[in-house]
């Protein structure tokens, strides 16, 4: 085991050298301790921050990973699955850039560069990564593959300048495209069959987890009194939309009035917001917050895109790269803002 493959458990190699220590575990989870403390703690962040927080010491790192994907399997829920495996391909790729840019701390010395990358992945046929120092060309079919999950007409192939089955890419976005293949590699094999020992083991971890997701998926209300300025994009395009006078898709009203439910507001509060009709709101509002909104919760930011009420990527800021739900979002902001004023 080394640092190489503690900072990039997904790595064949890594994988191996789990293998070669002969690591049983059932054993491990059993004795608990950093490992799983660990494993635990990057399945947490994937679910609150969108990463998997700090690193730990080689051996601890190393085995979280298995350990992680133990869990994400026992929780068995799509929602943790996508998301952890996309928390695992956003670390890695922060980590990837900082090695091959070189802007990775001097006292980690044993990073990875972008042929290594290109050949954990069968890419180095695929890409030609000498077209340009800014520049490289990538098959049309590996690119199919891995822009296939990114969003943004800048990915589709019309939008490229095919040239002899060759489809030309930034820099920037070649590593967009292996962070796409990193949580190809993740997502593989989930959910894993766990043995019974190890999952009656880890049975307070899961419930642990199964509440994280569930108090994520279904954010609490916020704030007794609104703070428009800390609403998400997606938010207040909507708003800006419905005062405009145009006459939402149900969909996207319901977006709106559920975000404001859960940030706290009443019907009137929601009503004077939007502007729109107060006995419409009145309505949805008896609906979303009875049971604590369970039955209808507020769209997460992934179902805000499937309904085409999230904003084009240029008008995202760098708060939504951290959260995958309007109202964590919200949360996050108006925690901010309270703790700027004096």
């Amino acid at each position: 085991m080394d640092r190489l493959h503690a900072r990039y458990p997904f790595l064949d190699a890594a994988r191996a050298a789990v293998d070669e220590a002969d690591v049983d575990l059932a054993a491990l989870v059993r004795s608990g301790g950093p490992a799983v403390d660990r494993g635990v703690g990057r399945v947490e962040s994937a679910i609150e921050t969108g990463d998997v927080g700090e690193p730990r010491r080689v051996r601890a790192e190393l085995l979280s990973y298995p350990v992680a994907r133990v869990v994400v399997s026992l929780v068995d829920d799509p929602r943790l699955t996508d998301a952890y495996a996309r928390a695992e391909a956003r670390t890695a790729h922060e980590r990837f850039v900082d090695d091959v840019e070189g802007s990775a701390p001097a006292s980690l010395p044993e990073g990875i560069d972008l042929q290594q990358l290109l050949a954990e992945f069968d890419l180095a046929a695929a890409v030609d990564a000498g077209v340009g120092e800014d520049r490289c060309t990538v098959d049309v079919g590996p690119y199919l593959r891995l822009a296939s999950g990114l969003e943004g007409e800048e990915w589709r192939l019309v939008a490229r300048d095919l040239d002899g089955g060759r489809v030309p890419v930034e820099r920037e976005e070649l590593y967009v495209l292996l962070r796409e293949a990193v949580r190809e590699r993740v997502l593989a094999g989930l959910p894993l069959s766990v043995p019974e020992p190890v999952a009656e083991t880890l049975e307070p971890e899961v419930e642990r987890v199964t509440r994280s997701l569930s108090d994520y998926e279904l954010p609490r209300s916020v704030a007794a009194e609104l703070t428009p300025a800390a609403f998400p994009p997606c938010v207040e395009a909507l708003i800006e939309r419905a005062r405009s006078g145009e006459e939402l898709p149900d969909h996207s009203a319901f977006s709106l009035v559920a975000f404001l439910v859960g940030a706290g507001a009443d019907p009137e509060t929601t009503a004077a917001v939007t502007g729109l009709d107060p006995e419409a709101v009145a309505y949805r509002h008896e609906r979303l917050a009875g049971e604590n909104g369970a039955d209808y919760p507020s769209p997460s930011c992934a179902v805000m895109q499937a309904y085409g009420d999230c904003v084009p990527v240029e008008e995202r800021d760098e708060r939504c790269e951290r959260v995958d739900h309007p109202l964590n979002y919200y949360a996050t902001a108006v925690e901010e803002v309270s703790r700027s004023e004096p």
